[in-house]
């Protein structure tokens, strides 16, 4: 697999230049700055291609091109935003960028209710608890009909637990929660997550499913003419929040949404963390069935508390060898496809991988990096990936 790292542009605190250090091979990065429904021009493109090769390195990943929350409800505007999403791929396919991850998850990218949670090794880690994003739904949001999704048990400790939190503390969970993925919704407050919300009154999940394929139907055609790689990532957590759908939670979900828009440019990003956290997901088995369609992998591990919801656990960003997924056998699996491709001929035999919200180890402590891409931890994290990778070629 091509050893690849996310890069969050200019303004990412990890200069690139020390990115050969690591042993990087390839970058995963995007155009952060661009809003949503905005086209990526070749101007844009360029700026940032450049960038990347005048320090050694590739654009070989695309994260995201994001899919507007308007074409997600299909709301006013959805179809300038489908327009500008083709003109987009058209534009990084003339660059020479044939691989785009995005997601299909309403309104935030993913939740999280601790950034730096204290670990026994010193060192922090994200964490996602539901009694706390139970405190933020009831007492802070104050979401109409949020009692609906929490048992009398849940509703009572959430009310004590609220109570016993400072002002301050108050404020932290909810910046933590609205803050989604990294740098995105810094801004945002309380009444902009209202109306967000509002806006997907009446879509269920059948519905939200059924825009996704009407998606997948207007750009993945587009993608295949290109040669491009389009690829899903998965809910995060994979399991309902907010009373919003989910519809990317599972292996069978990722089947339907495969088959029903059937082409090679149709594919995955296999996000071990995400999918892991459900008790059920078995990460090999993704690869055996529907290995074909993989464009991306996100190899990163979650462990699972055991005193949470079974439904919704209470879960912490593991070091990337120590959590619930088997990281060996998952690997194992990826390099088995990776020959089956080559064996057929494939140009893209060679998956792309990047580690993932790695701990924040060491000196991370000190350098105020993006919640869950901090340099050391994530530096440990492929270090471990390249020692099953060169362990299972060997």
């Amino acid at each position: 697999m091509k050893q690849c790292w996310r890069w969050f542009g200019p303004a990412d605190k990890i200069p690139l230049a020390d990115l050969h250090q690591v042993g990087v091979e390839g970058i995963v990065t995007a155009l952060h700055h661009l809003a949503p429904g905005t086209p990526w021009s070749d101007d844009e493109i360029s700026k940032r291609q450049d960038l990347l090769q005048s320090q050694g390195f590739t654009w070989d990943v695309v994260e995201s091109l994001p899919v507007s929350e308007t074409i997600k409800t299909q709301g006013t505007g959805a179809s300038e935003h489908l327009t500008a999403y083709k003109s987009s791929l058209q534009a990084l396919a003339q660059q020479g960028i044939h691989t785009v991850c995005y997601n299909f998850m309403p309104i935030l990218d993913w939740t999280r209710t601790a950034l730096r949670a204290s670990q026994p090794h010193g060192g922090t880690a994200m964490l996602f608890r539901l009694l706390d994003f139970a405190v933020f739904d009831l007492h802070i949001l104050k979401r109409h009909g949020a009692q609906e999704d929490y048992s009398t048990r849940q509703q009572d400790a959430a009310s004590a637990r609220f109570d016993n939190l400072s002002d301050s503390e108050r404020l932290t969970l909810q910046q933590t929660i609205i803050a989604g993925l990294p740098g995105a919704n810094d801004n945002w407050t309380l009444d902009d997550v209202r109306r967000r919300l509002a806006s997907y009154d009446g879509v269920s999940p059948d519905r939200l499913r059924a825009h996704l394929i009407d998606f997948l139907s207007e750009v993945a055609p587009v993608a295949q003419t290109l040669g491009m790689r389009l690829c899903c990532h998965p809910d995060d957590p994979p399991f309902g929040l907010l009373g919003l759908p989910r519809v990317m939670s599972s292996t069978d979900d990722y089947a339907h949404a495969l088959d029903a828009v059937d082409m090679a440019a149709n594919g995955a990003t296999l996000c071990t963390g995400s999918l892991g956290v459900n008790a059920d997901f078995d990460a090999p088995g993704f690869v055996e069935r529907l290995g074909a369609r993989i464009h991306f992998a996100h190899l990163r591990n979650t462990k699972r508390l055991s005193d949470g919801d079974p439904d919704r656990p209470d879960f912490f960003e593991a070091a990337h060898l120590e959590g619930d997924t088997d990281m060996v056998a998952t690997v194992r699996a990826l390099m088995a496809e990776q020959l089956r491709r080559r064996d057929e001929g494939r140009d893209d035999w060679q998956i792309p991988m990047r580690p993932d919200h790695g701990q924040e180890l060491l000196s991370d402590r000190d350098m105020d990096s993006m919640p869950g891409y901090p340099l050391i931890g994530r530096m440990r994290g492929l270090a471990e990936l390249r020692g099953i990778m060169a362990a299972v070629a060997g």
